[in-house]
């Protein structure tokens, strides 16, 4: 876990945590240290269900993690839990899905200070709601994952920056 208390902290949510969340996290932080606000700017992820809770991310995803120049091996599977909710200042949901189990959990823990969001949201060209979930495909379904969420990790660096880091200053 990589977040840090009074820090601005992200956490991407997928279903079990070893493919779109961890490829998320992995390329966000990196994104966040080359700007050097690795001090500033926490990470982590997490996923909606616990079925794979302490597992590596899934092969697939750690090789094109790998092809792409992002490290994601020591990544290890695990649930969000309730303290999420009040440790994340940016609840980052990889699908529609997911957004909308994460809501359900925020309204059930009340006083939460988080703030839920879409990874899509900040990829508008791709005109789509959700990131789609390789795990049961094949052919280049990993890649296609990873240029998405690429893309999406630097609009949301991007908005942090602007929207949030800048306006406190």
């Amino acid at each position: 876990m990589s977040y840090h208390i009074s820090m601005f902290n992200v956490l991407f949510v997928c279903t079990g945590n070893i493919c779109r969340s961890p490829t998320a996290h992995g390329i966000f932080a990196q994104m966040v240290k080359n700007k050097g606000l690795d001090q500033i700017i926490g990470v982590d992820s997490a996923g909606i269900i616990s079925y794979h809770q302490g597992q590596a991310p899934d092969d697939r995803a750690t090789r094109t993690a790998l092809k792409n120049g992002v490290d994601i091996r020591s990544l290890r599977a695990r649930m969000v839990e309730k303290r999420d909710f009040s440790n994340f200042d940016l609840i980052v949901a990889m699908a529609e899905d997911h957004y909308e189990a994460l809501s359900v959990l925020q309204e059930r823990f009340a006083n939460t200070k988080a703030k839920l969001c879409k990874m899509m949201d900040f990829a508008p060209q791709y005109q789509i709601n959700s990131v789609p979930d390789p795990y049961y495909g094949s052919g280049d379904g990993f890649q296609t994952v990873f240029d998405m969420v690429h893309t999406a990790c630097e609009g949301l660096l991007n908005h942090i920056e602007r929207d949030i880091l800048n306006a406190g200053r």
